[in-house]
């Protein structure tokens, strides 16, 4: 097992330690699970895709929530049909239970998801705050204002 030294980056960035954790907490590639198999894509300069491989479910049997930057894709097959009077003599399309989640970046939304052929396309879009976009500050030149000299007129004596 390969473990990275986050230690140094720590003294030079601000605001990173999130994603210094998730780094940290992933663990080695051959624990996380290949089931169902899935690409993400992106598709334009703030949009992104994810598709996943789904063969056998159904609208109904699938269920996306997207909470507190995690989306989480989960499948499971209905009672009724996982009961069924056939016997099968070999299994290749897989049918288990399944949940899959994805960390989502600050600011990124489900848009929609679609069910076609077998595969489960959900489309992501990055809402960036007018707030958190950067912006041109304009330098202002230092006016020079005339300076005035202001001077009290002695009162005048009548004779």
């Amino acid at each position: 097992m390969r473990h990275v030294d986050f230690s140094p980056l720590y003294r030079s960035t601000v605001g990173f330690d999130r994603l210094f954790n998730l780094l940290d907490s992933r663990g080695p590639a051959d624990q996380t699970p290949s089931y169902p198999p899935y690409n993400i894509e992106r598709t334009g300069e703030n949009t992104y895709r994810i598709t996943m491989a789904v063969a056998g479910f159904d609208e109904k049997e699938l269920s996306l929530e997207a909470h507190a930057n995690v989306l989480t894709v989960k499948g499971e097959k209905s009672e009724e049909e996982a009961a069924g009077e056939s016997e099968f003599l070999y299994r290749g399309i897989a049918k288990r239970a399944f949940e899959r989640r994805f960390q989502l970046a600050d600011h990124v939304e489900v848009q929609q998801a679609s069910l076609k052929n077998g595969l489960l396309h959900i489309d992501l879009v990055r809402n960036i705050p007018e707030t958190m976009k950067p912006r041109r500050i304009a330098i202002a030149a230092e006016a020079v204002a005339p300076k005035t000299i202001e001077a009290q007129v002695a009162p005048q004596q009548v004779n």
